[in-house]
C-alpha cells in the first residue's frame, strides 16, 4: 500500500507518517518499506491504483513509499493512537481474508482443471463421454415422456384445495371458449371461472333451479366478460369443454369439488366432444 493511502486510513498527514517511520527506521527494512521508482509510480497511476485523495502527486518532491504487509503491521508500533491500532487490525484482517480467498480460488481452479484434463485426455475418451451424456439425456426424455400427466384424476374427501387448484388450471388452459355443463352452478363456480384468461367467453348449461342470480351474472361480466347462462335438464353428469377440442368429465359439481370423493377424466375424442356441444345447444 502507498504511504499517502495509509496516511488517509490512519488519519494523519503523509509527512507525519513518513517522519514516524524515519524515527524508527531500524524497524522498517526494505522488505517492509521501499521507495517506488518513477516508472513504478507512473505505472500505478495509469492503473488508477493510487488514491487521488490526499497528496497532490504532481507536487511531490520525492517518489512515494510502498509498505508491504509486514511494514503495515509494524506501523502500529510507531503510530500509537487508538485509530492507528484499530486500522492496523482491520488491514491485517483484510490480508488474512484475501489469502483465504486466494487459497480457496486456487483449489477450485485446480479441481476444474483436473476435471477438464480427464474429459479431454484423448479423443476416444471424449467421444465416449459425449455418447454417455447423450444416452443419459435420452433416458431423461424417455422418463418424462412416460410420466406425462394422467388423463384421470381422483380426489378424496377433504382435498378441497387440490381440487380447486386443478379446476383453476383447467380453466387457465382455455384461449377462446369454456363451456360448462353443470346443473348446480353458484358463486363458488364463478370464483373458479374467474381464473380464466382475458377474452375467453364462458357459457354455462345448468338447471333452471341453479342458485345463480341475474345480479351474480352481471357482477361477473362487469369484471370478467363474457358469461352466458343457459338452462337445460338433459344432463346428469358434469362436463367442461375447453376451446371446443378438449373436454373433461367431472364426477361432482364444480362447487362441491373436494368435499367428497370424485374423479375427473379427460376426453380427447373430438366426436364425443362435438356430440356434447350439440346436445347442449339443442336442449337449452
Amino acid at each position: 500500500m502507498i504511504d499517502s493511502d495509509l496516511a488517509m486510513l490512519y488519519r494523519v498527514e503523509t509527512r507525519i507518517l513518513n517522519q514516524a517511520v524515519k524515527r524508527n527506521i531500524s524497524r522498517f527494512p526494505e522488505r517492509f518499506r521501499f521507495q517506488l521508482t518513477k516508472e513504478e509510480f507512473e505505472n500505478l497511476r495509469s492503473q488508477n491504483v493510487i488514491s487521488s485523495s490526499g497528496d497532490n502527486y504532481g507536487g511531490r518532491r520525492f517518489m512515494p513509499y510502498a509498505f508491504t504487509e509486514q511494514g503495515i503491521a509494524m506501523l502500529s508500533s510507531v503510530l500509537k493512537s487508538d485509530v492507528a491500532v484499530q486500522v492496523s487490525i482491520n488491514i491485517m484482517d483484510t490480508f488474512v481474508e484475501i489469502r483465504r480467498y486466494m487459497a480457496d480460488t486456487m483449489y477450485l481452479f485446480k479441481q476444474v482443471n483436473n476435471i477438464e484434463t480427464r474429459q479431454i485426455e484423448s479423443d476416444m475418451k471424449r467421444e465416449a463421454f459425449e455418447k454417455k451424456t447423450e444416452e443419459q439425456l435420452a433416458q431423461v426424455f424417455k422418463y418424462i415422456s412416460a410420466h406425462e400427466e394422467d388423463n384421470q384424476k381422483i380426489f378424496f374427501n377433504g382435498q378441497i384445495f387440490d381440487a380447486f387448484s386443478l379446476m383453476a388450471d383447467i380453466v387457465k388452459q382455455a384461449d377462446k371458449t369454456i363451456v360448462l355443463i353443470d346443473g348446480y352452478v353458484d358463486i363458488v363456480t364463478l370464483n373458479i371461472l374467474a381464473k380464466k384468461k382475458d377474452g375467453v367467453d364462458v357459457t354455462f348449461y345448468t338447471l333452471p333451479s341453479a342458485r345463480l342470480t341475474a345480479q351474480d351474472i352481471a357482477n361477473f361480466n362487469a369484471q370478467y366478460p363474457n358469461l352466458t347462462v343457459k338452462h337445460t335438464t338433459a344432463f346428469h353428469d358434469r362436463f367442461m369443454i375447453i376451446d371446443g377440442n378438449t373436454a373433461y368429465h367431472i364426477g361432482a359439481s364444480i362447487k362441491d369439488a373436494g368435499k367428497k370423493c370424485f374423479g375427473i377424466n379427460k376426453i380427447e375424442d373430438i366426436g364425443v366432444i362435438n356430440d356434447l356441444l350439440q346436445r347442449a345447444v339443442l336442449t337449452s
